[in-house]
């Protein structure tokens, strides 16, 4: 996959601080934000790791601001570095296992959980349970019940549409449902990428095996294609190129996207819209989980243990939504009301075990390129 990683389009925002911090300590009231949640305890004071520095290593898109990452600091002494990443997800837990046992860093962020499986098979992680895993959303901690990775994030990949190219008249109304994109009426419209090489396009495609079954995809995606789906290989292009609800202002009235793609329409506009010139379908969307963990070989162990703690507070769990356009995984954590409001929640997200992506996803990848690029 490419660095158009699930949150290249948490990029939205030009204002993104920039990801290879080296933060000192400094005073509190410097760093005065919202309590840590669950992981209070362990992190209230520095401990007999103050004065060390852990690597964090992520994906191209991670965003945090200098803030909230200080605040780490200020409480526990601890240093935080993250190197400047132009890699994917897939490609930075690639370099993990090559690295199995002598890892360049010290925690991993990024792990989805279409690569769930493949990274615990491969035992790079040590397993820890945080101190805030009674706060967690359940489903997501479900997925990992041996503690190799920690929730950090929740999200939806969807199909997002400009609202003006279906509101206008005697244009057919915006589509509702995944069977709606192969009626005639929508011929040519839909733009998605490429599985091969984004992370929107793989969830969207695993989206269409979780609605229509292992065999079923194939007759829609057939259909799809029949229908004038356009392909390219990245989200950048697609949403920001030839979207027409965003500033490429392109012949695509509809694109794959995230559910809270809407939000990055509508900040910093003045006045605040009523609503988001775009919008997300609600049907179809495919539930996202991002992970972090400890990497095996650390030795930096207990301090790594206080940054995933961290992680899942709510001083950064609060930090997320309008840096990575991206939810909580954290009960009680505070979202801005302009995130909640041009985001969609669905009501039934699709999912796939992540060991049946894992056992199956470079098969249907293969087969998908066969029967719609060739």
């Amino acid at each position: 996959m490419s660095s158009d990683r699930i949150r290249s389009t948490r990029s939205h925002r030009a204002s993104i601080a920039s990801a290879c911090v080296m933060l000192a300590a400094i005073t509190t009231s410097a760093c005065s934000s919202s309590g840590s949640g669950g992981a209070t305890s362990a992190l209230s004071s520095a401990s007999s790791a103050s004065g060390e520095t852990v690597t964090l290593i992520t994906h191209s898109s991670f965003a945090a601001t200098d803030v909230v990452i200080a605040e780490f600091t200020t409480k526990t002494g601890i240093k935080v570095e993250i190197p400047k990443s132009s890699s994917d997800a897939g490609e930075v837990l690639a370099r993990a296992i090559l690295a199995k046992g002598k890892p360049e860093g010290d925690v991993l962020w990024g792990v989805d959980n279409t690569l769930l499986s493949k990274a615990i098979t491969a035992g790079v992680f040590t397993p820890y349970t945080t101190t805030a895993l009674s706060t967690l959303d359940a489903g997501a901690a479900a997925l990992v019940p041996g503690h190799e990775l920690t929730p950090v994030d929740l999200g939806d990949v969807c199909v997002n549409y400009d609202r003006a190219a279906f509101d206008t008249a005697g244009k057919p109304a915006a589509p509702k449902t995944l069977d709606d994109l192969i009626k005639p009426e929508y011929r040519g419209q839909l733009e998605v990428e490429n599985p091969q090489t984004s992370s929107p396009g793989l969830v969207f495609f695993l989206a269409t095996v979780a609605r229509y079954g292992k065999d079923g995809w194939k007759d829609y995606w057939t259909k799809l294609k029949a229908n004038g789906v356009s392909v390219v290989d990245d989200w950048t292009k697609a949403y920001t190129v030839d979207f027409s609800g965003s500033t490429g202002k392109g012949s695509k009235p509809m694109v794959v996207s995230y559910a809270s793609s809407p939000v990055a329409e509508v900040l910093d506009v003045t006045p605040p819209p009523a609503t988001s010139p775009t919008a997300s379908m609600t049907d179809g969307c495919f539930r996202q989980v991002e992970f972090a963990g400890i990497l095996k070989g650390t030795k930096h162990r207990k301090a790594s243990e206080q940054l995933i703690d961290f992680l899942v507070s709510k001083s950064f769990q609060e930090d997320m939504p309008l840096n990575m356009f991206v939810s909580p995984v954290v009960s009680g954590a505070t979202v801005p009301d302009v995130y909640k409001t041009f985001t969609v929640v669905p009501s039934t997200p699709l999912s796939l075990a992540p060991s049946v992506i894992a056992a199956n996803r470079d098969k249907w990848v293969e087969e998908w390129t066969t029967l719609v690029l060739r």
